[in-house]
């Protein structure tokens, strides 16, 4: 019987994928499109990691460049600034989940383990009245199987009794490190596995 439900944010509650690819296009301007097109793809293809360690992916790997914590902190700053006024348009709320988890939220627990930077997320979840439906709102730069591991920890959740929703292969390997089960959403590629077609037919 599942009794805890943990919930990514980008792709699942707030359609933010988008808006967040055009702001590291925008972070990496003047680059030659090789490049532009490489950290699309890397991007859309990890939904789940975050801006810190994209932006040091970016570097390191794609640009062959050292960074320094330091600069990936400050290009995380001006990337937000970059997509704030996008991302705080209620109009990109995915309102198929946000319905279910308002009508349902006093039968479950829910948490957000997302990869959203951890400020900007509590801030977007406030904005958009979402606080009241979550016992506990956590983002990065904690990874993502760290906290969902820190979740079932604080609040002595079974795993058997735990599930983590998600868009992307981030949100199940941080289910599959914490041994809970993973329902995919939002991304055709997860139909391998549980699979949520809409929070209309959804019973977990």
């Amino acid at each position: 019987m599942i009794k805890h439900i943990l919930w990514d944010f980008d792709g699942v509650i707030l359609d933010s994928m988008k808006i967040k690819s055009e702001g590291f296009q925008s972070l990496f301007v003047g680059y030659d499109n090789k490049i532009l097109s490489e950290i699309e793809v890397y991007h859309y293809a990890h939904g789940g990691v975050s801006r810190f360690d994209k932006i040091r992916y970016f570097h390191e790997v794609l640009l062959k460049q050292t960074i320094s914590e330091e600069e990936v902190i400050r290009l995380a700053n001006k990337f937000a600034n970059i997509i704030e006024k996008k991302l705080f348009d209620k109009n990109n709320l995915i309102l198929d989940s946000v319905t279910f988890i308002k009508e349902y939220y006093q039968d479950y627990n829910f948490h957000i383990v997302s990869g959203a930077e951890h400020n900007e997320l509590n801030h977007l979840c406030k904005v958009f009245d979402l606080k009241p439906y979550f016992i506990s709102i956590n983002g990065s730069p904690t990874k993502k199987d760290v906290l969902v591991n820190n979740v079932l920890d604080a609040y002595q959740y079974k795993n058997e009794e735990t599930i983590l929703i998600g868009d992307a292969m981030t949100d199940y390997n941080a289910a599959l490190k914490n041994g809970i089960e993973f329902y995919g959403y939002n991304n055709t590629d997860l139909k391998k596995f549980n699979y949520i077609e809409t929070f209309r037919t959804f019973y977990p």
